[in-house]
Formats: C-alpha cells, structure tokens, sequence
C-alpha cells in the first residue's frame, strides 16, 4: 500500500473507545432486519470469494452500509472507504469499522471539499482491484488521477441514478476504460430502494427535522422517475396533495393518470408548501421558482448533489440568512418572506442532522446486489468489457429469493411446459 497524508477515523475523534462502541451498536441492530447479508455472510466466510482483492469505497457511511463493508472484509477483501457526501457519515460508525483488522476507514463527518477529496485519494492509495461508488467520485478521481491503477482495476459497482448517469455520459465519450455495473438499473434497486426507500426516508426525515405535519400540505415532487414516485405515493398516502414537475412527456403523462397535478415549476412554486426534488440534475429550482413562492416554504432535495435546489440564486435573492432550526436555515426576502432550506441543499434522508437513511430492510436489498456484483467481479470480472454493465439477471433473482426464503414465502415457479411455451415461435391459435 502507498503512504497517504490523509490519516483514517480514528485519528480525527477524540473519544475514540466511545465512538466504537456506539457505532458497533447501531451496526448490531442494522443487522438483525438484514436477512439477505447474513445469508451472503455465511457464504462469503466460508468460501472466501474476494480473496486477494482490494476494494475501494466511496459511500454513505452509516450502519447499513458498514454491515456491507464488513460483509465484503470478511469475504477476504482489503476494504478502504469514505464517505461520498460529507454530511452523511456517522463518526461512531466509521470508528467502529475501522477497527476490523481489513478495513482502513477515512470518512469523517462535516469534512470540508478539500478533505473529502484527500480522504477519497487515501482511499486509491491502497491500489484497488475493485471500486465501488455512491455518485460515482471514486471512478471520475481513478479515471482523471490514477490512470496507470486502470488496468489492475477488474472492474466496479455504482449505486446511484445519479453515478449510472455519470457512468453512462463517461461511457458514450469513450472515457471509460474499466467495468462498472450499474446497481442502481437493476429491479432489485429501482422497485425498492429508489421507490419505498427514498420516498419513506425523505419524508420521515422532513418530518423529524421541522416537526411538522403532511396532512393537507401542497408537496410539490421535481422529477417523476422511480425515486419521484416513491416520495409522490408516499406524501399522498400521509394525506398531501402532491403536484409533479416533470420534463420527460411520457412521465409527466404517467403522473397525470396517476391522478396527480402536473405543473411547470414555475406555476407549482405559487401553490406549493414543500418542495422535493429527485431528478439528479442541476437547477431544478431556480430565482424565477423562489421568487413565486409563499412565505415559510420547505425546499428539500432527495437527489445524489447539492445541485438541484440552486442556491446561489436564492442567496442573491436574500437580504438575509438564519439558523431556522437544527437542520433548517432561513432565506429572508426582500418582502419579508422566508424560503427554508434543509440540510444545506444536500440529499436530505442522509445529510439533515437526525437522518438515518432508507429503512434497513431496504438496503438490504441494495447492499445484497452490491455483494454478489463484487463477488462476480472477483470470479469473472475479466469477461466483461469496458463500460457499463447491467447486473445479470440471475444475481438480482438470486438476492430476491434469499429475501423471500428469510420472510417464509413461497412462490410459483414455471414448468417446462411453460418454459418451452415461452421460448418458442411457433405456437400459434
């Protein structure tokens, strides 16, 4: 391993023995509602899969996501992580695995840019074999920075709509030079991790933060793919009245016969309460949208970056800015209204200061498909090209069936009757 200026967690706590402790009981109860790690967990202790192999991370550091980075550890990997945004580590839990003997962890909470790329480069010192991304910084810094690592790299994981798009813009510029699957893409993520996770996480977290009701509030949701529907159903289920702004004319149907209203940004800015933006692009709400909208409004945004709810031009418009809350800061206007942003802007179930992130069942099921994408990666990563990948079929059915093996349900299966009914052309009426 190369030396790094950037030190890991440990050095940067004060109470560090306190921390541990904290952090490896959150980690403890996180474990107990994952059935599907502890299945891969059996698995991957006996049989070794990432033997050799060095992964390096760039993630939400918190307890789900540890039992992920301790699952892969004790698969035989070196394992070496940071955060991927700096609001959403948890101090205690990045402590706690830092103590595992194969894991380096650099995530610290509050860093500033400069630290957050410093801990990331520490993070690529170790010369990673595998990378696996929230956002896809590591791929981007390896790609930029370390090209000569690139083909010891077999390959790497991305976890977010907003990382595959990423991926998906390097890779149409033939910039990317190694594989990455696309977890994010696979059903086992989109139907409910994007959907339920995002949608509950960021409407309890909004909740906890300004300790204020859903019940009749106008919720206005930008953008209407999976993580869009996941937060308009659950804001209507809590008895809001939902409005989606939406670009795409097929979406923007789709919500329409959904039985939401359907809005420019700029018209829903008039009527809406609270503001929640899940697109992965920039600017979604911008000067002409504040300028609209009524006093004691909520932005939020449930996006991957703080690029979504713009706030240069809300910072412009304000005369002055205040510390509503904990996690709330107030725009003044110049007519006296006040707009209130959470958590700076940044994706807010992970970096409003109460947040705890999706439900742990859910990630679950996200961290399972991380889990047996890298084991593929250590078996057969050499078979794959360079660029983005789909997650093969059977690895998602397989973290589907060890879910619904630990639930106790059943399910059918196809005969080959119907199997051979299925692959054919030739039956006809």
């Amino acid at each position: 391993m190369s030396e790094t200026a950037y030190s890991p967690v440990s050095q940067h706590l004060s109470d560090i023995e306190t921390a541990r402790e904290e952090g490896r009981r959150k980690m403890d109860w996180a474990l107990q509602h994952m059935p599907i790690l502890n299945a891969l967990r059996e698995e991957f202790v006996n049989e070794q899969p990432l033997a050799g192999e060095t992964i390096a991370m760039a993630m939400h550091v918190e307890a789900k996501t540890a039992n992920l980075v301790e699952l892969l550890a004790d698969g035989g990997a070196e394992v070496a992580i940071t955060g991927c945004n700096p609001l959403s580590t948890h101090d205690d839990v990045s402590a706690a695995l830092d103590t595992h003997e194969s894991i380096t962890s650099y995530a610290v909470r509050g860093v500033d840019d400069e630290e957050y790329y410093d801990a990331m480069h520490a993070c690529i010192a170790h010369d990673p074999t595998i990378t696996v991304d929230d956002g896809m910084d590591m791929v981007k810094l390896v790609h930029e920075e370390y090209p000569d690592l690139i083909d010891s790299i077999i390959g790497g994981a991305e976890e977010t709509t907003t990382g595959v798009h990423r991926l998906r813009a390097m890779d149409a510029d033939g910039e990317l030079h190694y594989p990455v699957f696309a977890v994010n893409d696979t059903p086992m993520k989109q139907l409910f991790d994007n959907v339920h996770g995002t949608g509950e996480s960021s409407l309890a977290t909004i909740a906890m933060t300004t300790n204020l009701s859903w019940a009749g509030k106008n919720v206005v949701v930008g953008g209407y793919g999976q993580c869009g529907k996941g937060v308009a159903m659950k804001a209507s289920g809590q008895n809001a009245n939902v409005i989606v702004c939406e670009v795409d004319p097929r979406k923007a149907l789709e919500a329409h016969m959904e039985g939401y209203e359907v809005l420019p940004m700029v018209e829903a800015a008039k009527k809406g309460d609270v503001f929640i933006t899940t697109t992965g692009n920039r600017d979604v709400i911008t000067r002409e949208d504040f300028e609209e909208m009524q006093d004691g409004v909520l932005l939020a945004n449930a996006g991957h970056f703080d690029v979504e709810v713009n706030l240069d031009d809300l910072d412009d418009l304000a005369v002055d800015r205040f510390e509503a809350r904990d996690g709330v800061e107030g725009f003044e206007m110049a007519d006296g209204r006040v707009l209130n942003v959470l958590a700076e802007g940044r994706l807010v179930n992970l970096a409003a200061p109460i947040s705890l992130g999706h439900p742990v069942e859910v990630m679950d099921q996200s961290f399972g498909v991380q889990a047996v994408v890298v084991r593929e990666l250590a078996a057969n990563g050499e078979s794959y090209e360079p660029g983005v990948h789909d997650v093969p079929d059977d690895l998602d059915r397989e973290v589907a069936e060890i879910k619904l093996d630990a639930e106790g349900v059943e399910h059918d299966a196809l005969t080959d009757e119907q199997r051979e009914y299925m692959g054919s052309w030739e039956h006809g009426t």
